[in-house]
Order: structure tokens, then sequence, then C-alpha cells
């Protein structure tokens, strides 16, 4: 097994499950939160100078890959992007690994909303035939409780049954308890699906959307669908209540994923992540270093980055966001950067204020860095 914190916590305990755990908090002072997550009395642009130079030393690549539709060798596509990000059968062999899709809506009539079942079944194809010990799908759905009324709807049950791919609902999970170790919200500890103990490798798989709350909807904010809801409800109240970008850093923190698998085929623009609506990218986007994929696919929503605060916030603490620091590899970003439409809120309608299509993308660029 990896040598994680989320499994050597000697402060770890199991609940039984269906009981509901008691949510510890911590105060922390509106100074101390605006500082800890890069939102304080300074200004953006003095933030992020701050931040690039916090980031300075920390690379990560990024993979982006043409994918026109679902029907295509996704097997192919997922495998050589990987291999290229250096990730090859020795990276799984012998290891658990556990794919979490977003399945944050049960829809057959709008299946963009979910995570499309044939990019999960191409991900799991390419790690079982590198000689992964097994490789199981797990998701802690937002507003559905019925798991088999989620899988039907999704189409991702019959996909699982045919290839025999184990499921687990982490809502109901056996949990066990981690310190808080980034501390952005006032939880003292979170509590977290046993099966994450299980897995080697845990690759979170979201779809390409905006968000009415969050800005940007991707690998990040996906990882709120670990969080069981026998402690922290439907759809996940206390992590709401806590703050969503702060709960998506703490969360990310202590879990620590290994990979991200966009699907951006058809993502969603608007009104995410339920109410948008379909938006074909044609592309995958991957890499082992999440705030960096997701700068990477918010940057090919034409959304800028650091005006997302969860974003903004995890660079240079659990990764660089900032567009030099992130080496590209497959196609040009220029090429696949189309700008998604966001929801008109006095909150996010400048994410795309200052980072313009890709024929404004080399002018921009010059001024301060690309990441003014």
């Amino acid at each position: 097994m990896a040598d994680r914190s989320l499994r050597t916590n000697p402060g770890s305990s199991a609940l039984v499950p269906g009981v509901t755990s008691p949510v510890v908090r911590r105060k922390i002072g509106r100074r101390e939160f605006l500082a800890s997550t890069g939102l304080g009395l300074a200004g953006a642009t003095g933030y992020t100078l701050l931040r690039n130079h916090e980031e300075e030393f920390l690379r990560a690549d990024v993979l982006i890959s043409k994918a026109d539709s679902y029907d295509i060798d996704l097997v192919r596509v997922i495998r050589e992007g990987l291999i290229e990000l250096g990730l090859g059968r020795a990276w799984v062999k012998g290891k658990s690994v556990l794919l979490k899709p977003n399945l944050v809506e049960p829809s057959r009539e709008a299946t963009f909303i979910n995570t499309h079942p044939a990019l999960v079944r191409a991900a799991a194809d390419v790690f079982r035939s590198w000689d992964a010990r097994e490789v199981l799908v797990a998701e802690g759905q937002g507003h559905c409780r019925d798991s088999d009324y989620v899988l039907e709807q999704s189409q991702l049950g019959p996909v699982l049954d045919e290839d025999g791919i184990e499921y687990v609902d982490l809502n109901f999970d056996e949990v066990f308890s981690v310190r808080n170790r980034m501390g952005i919200t006032r939880l003292g500890q979170l509590w977290l699906p046993r099966t994450l103990r299980r897995a080697d490798v845990i690759v979170s798989m979201p779809k390409l959307k905006t968000h009415h709350w969050a800005g940007v909807t991707l690998s990040m904010k996906n990882l709120f669908g670990v969080m069981p809801g026998v402690c922290y409800g439907w759809p996940k109240n206390v992590l709401h209540e806590e703050g969503i970008p702060g709960s998506i850093l703490d969360i990310n923190a202590a879990v620590r994923p290994h990979l991200a698998i966009v699907d951006g085929i058809i993502g969603m623009e608007g009104d995410g992540p339920v109410m948008g609506t379909p938006r074909h990218a044609g592309m995958l986007v991957m890499g082992t270093n999440l705030p960096a994929v997701d700068a990477t696919a918010a940057r090919l929503m034409g959304v800028d980055p650091w005006r997302v605060p969860y974003l903004a916030a995890a660079s240079g603490r659990l990764g660089p966001i900032a567009e030099r620091h992130v080496a590209q590899r497959g196609e040009p970003i220029g090429d696949l950067t189309q700008p998604f439409a966001v929801v008109d809120s006095p909150t996010y309608r400048d994410l795309q204020g200052s980072y313009p299509s890709p024929s404004g993308r080399r002018a921009w660029a010059r001024r301060g860095e690309g990441e003014g």
C-alpha cells in the first residue's frame, strides 16, 4: 500500500456505517481565513505576484488530448496520454486503483451532467491491461441517496456489470478521521470513507463544467464526492456551510489524489453543475497535480484561474497554477481554448475578465508574465 498520511494518522477511527459523525470545528477568525485562502486585504495583482513567488519552484506536467466523441478509441487516447506523462505499467502494476467519476445528478436525458460511462470503462481497461491488482469505481453522489438508481440513470451501472467492476457508495462507507491538515475551514478533522485507505491510486474523473457557486467544477471540486453523506449530509450541507472554496482545499490536502482525467469531450457551460447546457469541447485533460490540471482546464474554458478563489488559494500550497509553471503536453492549449458561458452573478461574471480568446493570449501573456 502507498505511504499516505490518511492511512497512518494515529488519530484515525472508524464509525459504524449509517451513524452520523460528530462535526468537530475549530474557531478561525476572519483575518486568518482571508489570509489562509489568499483572499485578504492585498490587491489581486499583489496577491498574484506573491503566489507566483511561492510556487516558483513548483512544476507540473499537464496533457491535453483531442477526443471528438465517446465512440473513438478512448483506451488508446488515455494510454498514450498517460505514457506521455511518464506513467505506465510500472506505476499501477499490483496496485488498487480507485476511479472517482462525477455522478452529481442521475439523468438519462441529460447525460452531459455526469462523467460518461465510456470514459470510465476506458480508464479501467487501461489500468487493468497494466496489471493493476484491482480497479474499482467509487462515488458519494451529492443529491440522490439511492446508488442503484444513480447507476441506472447515469448508464454507468450496465458498464460496470458487463466489465465486472466493483462499485462502492462512499456515502455509506465505513469512515475514519484525519486531522484537517490545511485548516482553511473550521473543521478540526475530516471524516473519510475507508475505501480510500484500500486504494493505492486515486483518480479524479470529473466533467469539464462551470459552476454557479465555485466558478468551475473540475478535478479538485470532484472530491466533494468522496465525503460521506452519513457525516456531511445531502448535498454535503456541512461543507457548503463551511464554504465551498475552503472545503475544496481542505479535502484535497487530506485525500491527496494521484491523477486527474477530465472529461471534456462534452462539457457544460452556464448554470452548472446541473442546470447548464452541453458544450462540445472535444478534449481530455490529464495530469498528476490537480491544481495544475484544473488551471489548464479553466484556461481551456476561457476562464482565468487566478479569478477562481480555490485555485488561486491552491497556488504554492497544493501545486502550481501559473501557466509558465505548467508544462503543457499534447495539444497546444490555444488550439482548443473556447470561452464557456458562465453564470451571470456578481461573483463570477468576471471569471473571463482578464483571460482572452486565443487570438489575444500572446499579448495578454506579455502583461505581467501572463498571470496578472
